[in-house]
């Protein structure tokens, strides 16, 4: 896999547990103000937020009621035992949360949490409350795609990008075309054969400058690319045989603005705004009619279903994992009386049925090592499988088609699998099918 697949691919699953670690903030409440939400940004020092937070000890010292004081004092000490594990603050900055929360029976149980996030954070935070504060967290989901812009029209051409909310003007040129009336002097067609002329180099230009900045090591280096303009030459230029073809795959809108220049720009954002946001959706809805294509034309090189895909994992054959973000699958660690390791597979009504987790030889409990979501799973150890982890939602058509119908697992092979053959290799009896079985599930 090239490195800017695999930056892509971890960028969507850092934003996956970025997602997961918010719903499970969210859902923790504290007694009093013992919860505690720590935002370092890069460039700060261990020192300075130490001192802040001894400070903040003091402080709390004065609290009047016992419970909450020691509560607070509590979370505050566990900030701290948090910084101690880091020399300096992480290149991107270190996000903390740690206090005690209630459980469901209303017992208290710790809390603590530090990460470091996958791109810097901008924001500084202290807040000692009944609930963590996330909302800081949610810049980290903001898409940080690249689109170019081109407006272009008979007075000159613009050319920039939109990453985020900052827009670019990397270059702008004018032009001085001929209209298309005559001058004396010169007859009709030659002035029109001239005209013409004109017109072609500039749309070469426009074409060339095009690849300058929106191509790099062969590359488009934009998610998406608008043409704009109040004219004709918009069109022309994306029908144009001198206009980059790896560009023209790129035009995700032609738009008709009212004026050039950064009038014209702004506009075009304005105008182009959702289908800029629809990218990441358009491109999800490629990936998984590919998923369909294989299918209908029977390749044999696709897999889905829980048993299918991970023999398929095993074997290296997956070179693209499609999950989707809500699978209701968890990865069960257990362990029989004799230290076996056991590895179960199992839906929400599978967990329900108690004898799921009893050894069938001995009628024992097992003992549980460890139960994870697969999903989470699966985004801690794409890697070691040589494939690429695509996250993926029910929003669209194909989407909720690819949910319901295949149980929103599934995979793109880099060849052929007999799935039974290895199945009836690995001599897989009654209880390991069980282990893998996800047919009566209902997602």
């Amino acid at each position: 896999m090239s490195t800017e697949i695999d930056t892509e691919a971890d960028k969507q699953v850092e934003q996956w547990k970025i997602k997961k670690l918010i719903k499970n903030l969210e859902s923790v409440r504290g007694n009093g103000t013992s919860m505690i939400s720590l935002i370092i940004r890069p460039g700060d020092q261990i020192a300075k937020i130490n001192k802040m937070l001894t400070e903040e000890y003091g402080t709390a010292s004065n609290i009047k009621s016992r419970v909450n004081r020691l509560s607070v004092l509590g979370a505050i000490t566990s900030a701290q035992q948090r910084l101690k594990l880091y020399n300096k603050v992480p290149d991107n900055g270190l996000i903390i949360y740690c206090g005690t929360v209630l459980t469901d029976d209303n017992k208290e149980r710790p809390y603590k949490v530090d990460i470091e996030p996958f791109k810097p954070i901008n924001t500084s935070l202290y807040l000692c409350d009944n609930k963590f504060h996330t909302a800081p967290l949610g810049e980290l989901l903001e898409s940080d795609e690249k689109f170019g812009f081109i407006v272009v029209d008979g007075n000159g051409a613009l050319f920039g990008v939109l990453c985020g909310n900052t827009r670019t003007v990397l270059h702008r040129i004018t032009v001085d075309l001929p209209k298309k009336h005559g001058r004396g002097g010169q007859s009709a067609l030659r002035f029109a054969r001239l005209r013409m002329e004109k017109r072609h180099n500039y749309v070469r230009k426009v074409s060339e400058l095009a690849t300058q900045f929106y191509i790099t090591n062969d590359k488009p280096n934009v998610s998406g690319l608008v043409l704009a303009g109040s004219a004709d030459f918009k069109n022309e230029l994306s029908t144009s045989d001198m206009f980059d073809l790896r560009l023209r795959d790129k035009i995700v809108k032609i738009v008709d603005v009212s004026y050039g220049g950064d009038n014209g720009f702004n506009q075009a954002i304005e105008l182009s705004a959702e289908v800029l946001s629809n990218v990441k959706f358009i491109q999800e809805k490629k990936l998984i009619s590919t998923f369909f294509e294989e299918i209908a034309q029977d390749t044999g090189k696709y897999c889905f279903g829980v048993q299918d895909t991970l023999r398929g994992l095993e074997n290296g054959a997956v070179h693209t994992l499609l999950v989707w973000e809500n699978l209701e699958v968890t990865r069960h660690h257990l362990k029989n009386v004799n230290g076996e390791d056991k590895i179960l597979y199992l839906n929400k009504e599978q967990e329900k049925n108690t004898n799921n987790f009893k050894d069938k030889e001995t009628g024992q409990d097992y003992e549980r090592i460890e139960s994870i979501s697969l999903v989470e799973w699966f985004a801690n150890n794409y890697k070691k499988f040589g494939t690429t982890l695509e996250i993926v939602t029910n929003r669209s058509q194909e989407g909720s088609q690819f949910c319901k119908g295949f149980g929103g697992l599934g995979g793109l092979l880099r060849y052929q699998l007999d799935f039974a053959a290895l199945n009836d290799y690995d001599n897989q009896g009654v209880e390991d099918e069980e282990e893998y079985d996800d047919s009566d599930s209902d997602f």
